[in-house]
């Protein structure tokens, strides 16, 4: 790589984390959520504002090799939140939550899937459909796109907002993650749909066993295994360098899923789940160190480059936002309302739980961009999945700044439950 080359890299990405992080104060200001401002750095910058300008679009194009980088700066970003939220979350599946998070992501999320997929032969038009999109293909996306929370954004909300810690993130991110699960499964379904006429069981039925049992793994009986290898006597490196063996923990287990076919995405989140070990001050400060330099440049960066991805110029469709964006939030809030009520909860709770379910965020552009990518969807779907994405994700954190900031508790708590664990202080500043 050329001096010039690596100077233009490391001027874009100036751009982009300073943008990020000013506009991300300025959301916060303005009362709405840090990670809608950093995306929108993003699109300030990208082809669909200044990119468009001569001056500007000479500045931000890019080579090959400086797409790899920014590709990797992104995957790092992401696979950073990812290893931070797990690491937040230990206690993700505790005994006295499984029940709630059983009924949540079955009805909650279930149903707004199985609905969209009956009543997806009506709603499908030649309009939605790219060169590769077939009729079955088409459904799956929206029905996707309908059901899926997203953990990456619903993570830095609840970080910028300082509620990681309590149960109402555990729930959330409980259902978000489960979800993930059939994100991935549809998504490789959709397209391996795409553009023929018949489906590769052998191949979906893999990938679903290898998912489903990496994931029951990396729950139950590798962290254990992890905690036993943190207290040996012979490990060196997690005495003397605990940031160096948390990261080694984070890129083995991304290793090992990228082996099995597993997204990366979820190793990342069990490996911050593994490594924790509350006894050892070390780990505690070894993630605190993380934390501190993931959030000031690489998240921002993730984020932003997400809003750069983003062409609101190939296409765009008021009606067609309008239409999916009001139907899928009215049938997911529904959907989790309902389910709420069976899981015991009640009143606020349920429009607490709702609302940020309802966040599509990073999933969401990544289902949006994957169909794009493999022809199932037009560029106007595309654009109305990203809008969506981006749009219900600032519904959610606004609606929770407003809750934290009147007082009132996030879950109202059980009787002998520690409230600090529900109702936590009015966030000052993230």
């Amino acid at each position: 790589m050329s001096n010039s080359d690596l100077t233009s890299i490391l001027f874009v990405l100036l751009l982009l984390v300073a943008l990020a992080q000013l506009l991300g104060y300025l959301f916060v200001k303005l009362r709405q959520p840090k990670v809608v401002g950093e995306i929108m750095a993003g699109v300030l910058l990208g082809p669909a504002l200044l990119g468009r300008l001569p001056l500007a679009s000479r500045f931000m194009e890019t080579s090959q090799h400086q797409a790899n980088v920014f590709n990797f700066v992104y995957w790092l970003g992401l696979l950073l939140l990812m290893f931070l939220s797990g690491a937040e979350t230990r206690e993700l599946f505790t005994r006295d939550e499984r029940r709630e998070v059983a009924w949540l992501s079955i009805v909650g999320s279930g149903a707004p899937f199985l609905l969209a997929l009956l009543l997806g032969p009506w709603l499908v038009r030649p309009s939605l459909a790219g060169p590769n999109g077939n009729r079955l293909s088409l459904i799956i996306i929206l029905a996707v796109g309908v059901a899926v929370t997203s953990v990456p954004v619903v993570s830095k909300i609840f970080a910028d907002l300082k509620i990681l810690h309590t149960r109402f993130a555990r729930l959330v991110l409980g259902v978000a993650v489960l979800e993930d699960i059939v994100l991935w499964l549809a998504l490789a379904v959709a397209t391996a749909l795409a553009g023929k006429n018949q489906l590769n069981s052998r191949q979906i039925t893999v990938h679903l066993i290898s998912t489903i049992g990496f994931f029951g793994l990396g729950l139950t009986i590798v962290p254990r295994i992890v905690k036993r290898i943190n207290k040996s006597r012979f490990n060196v490196l997690a005495k003397h360098a605990p940031v160096a063996y948390a990261i080694g923990v984070l890129l083995a287990y991304c290793v090992v899923a990228g082996a099995l076919d597993v997204s990366v995405v979820f190793a990342a989140f069990l490996a911050g789940f593994a490594v924790v070990h509350k006894k050892r001050k070390l780990f505690a400060e070894a993630l605190d160190a993380i934390g501190k330099v993931s959030f000031a440049f690489f998240i921002p960066a993730y984020f932003a480059i997400v809003g750069l991805k983003l062409d609101l110029v190939r296409g765009f469709s008021w009606r067609m936002v309008a239409a999916f964006l009001i139907g899928s939030c009215v049938v997911k809030i529904l959907s989790v309302s309902l389910a709420g009520r069976c899981a015991g909860f009640r009143g606020l709770d349920l429009m607490n739980l709702a609302i940020t379910t309802n966040a599509r965020g990073g999933p969401g552009i990544v289902l949006a961009s994957v169909a794009f990518d493999a022809g199932i969807i037009s560029p106007t779907f595309y654009t109305t999945l990203v809008l969506a994405a981006v749009l219900t994700s600032q519904m959610a954190g606004a609606w929770l700044d407003y809750v934290l900031r009147r007082g009132w508790p996030l879950l109202t708590p059980d009787p002998g439950t520690d409230p600090v664990s529900v109702h936590v202080e009015s966030p000052t500043a993230a």
